[in-house]
């Protein structure tokens, strides 16, 4: 029998968890959108906000090393109605290890209607981004939005973001925009936006 308890597995995890965030982040800032992960506090705001019905999925784009990932399940959220997209290799790979059940996709959050297995369009229920979309041009942004509302319809998306004012600039997308958590205990400070299509 092993003499490591739960809770330094979990120290383990989360040692493990921060190499690999540093090492994309050193590779690729940018891509990243953040210097460190995010915090338990701000993974839990994320999970509360999330709604399915029984026969929907959540997809989180930009799934990191699965930290708010692992909030989800925690939250409720069956690991096999859990997507996650995760353009770099490594930590895609590393989510399959410590997110058993969950379907792991490989791929640009940006072609959604093409990596997403084609019997969950219009099955999702929350789609989540961990993306730093205020970096991109506004027609990157809007390739996202379209991208989501081909698979959602109607539904829009959360943002988690560190901007206190909305990170988008909704109308021009389209979008209706609503901050719904605040989180001081994060570092840095972060917020979470829903957008939704605007009718």
């Amino acid at each position: 029998m092993s003499d490591i308890t739960a809770s330094e597995r979990e120290d383990r995890r989360g040692v493990a968890n921060i190499a690999l965030f540093f090492r994309r982040w050193m590779a690729n800032p940018l891509q990243m959108g953040s210097i460190i992960p995010s915090s338990p506090s701000l993974c839990r705001r994320i999970a509360a906000l999330v709604t399915r019905a029984e026969d929907e999925v959540v997809v989180e784009l930009g799934a990191g090393t699965g930290v708010v990932s692992r909030a989800l399940i925690a939250a409720g959220v069956p690991p096999e109605r859990l997507v996650v997209l995760e353009i770099v290799p490594d930590m895609a790979a590393h989510l399959r290890r410590v997110l058993p059940g969950a379907t792991v996709i490989t791929g640009d959050a940006f072609e959604l209607p093409r990596m997403l297995p084609s019997r969950w369009h219009g099955k999702v229920g929350t789609a989540i981004c961990g993306i730093p979309l205020v970096l991109l041009p506004l027609a990157q942004q809007r390739r996202f939005v379209e991208a989501v509302e081909a698979v959602a319809p109607g539904r829009g998306f959360l943002l988690y973001t560190y901007c206190i004012t909305s990170p988008l600039p909704y109308r021009a997308l389209g979008l209706t925009a609503r901050r719904e958590a605040w989180t001081p205990l994060n570092f840095p400070p972060a917020s979470v936006w829903r957008y939704q299509p605007a009718r």
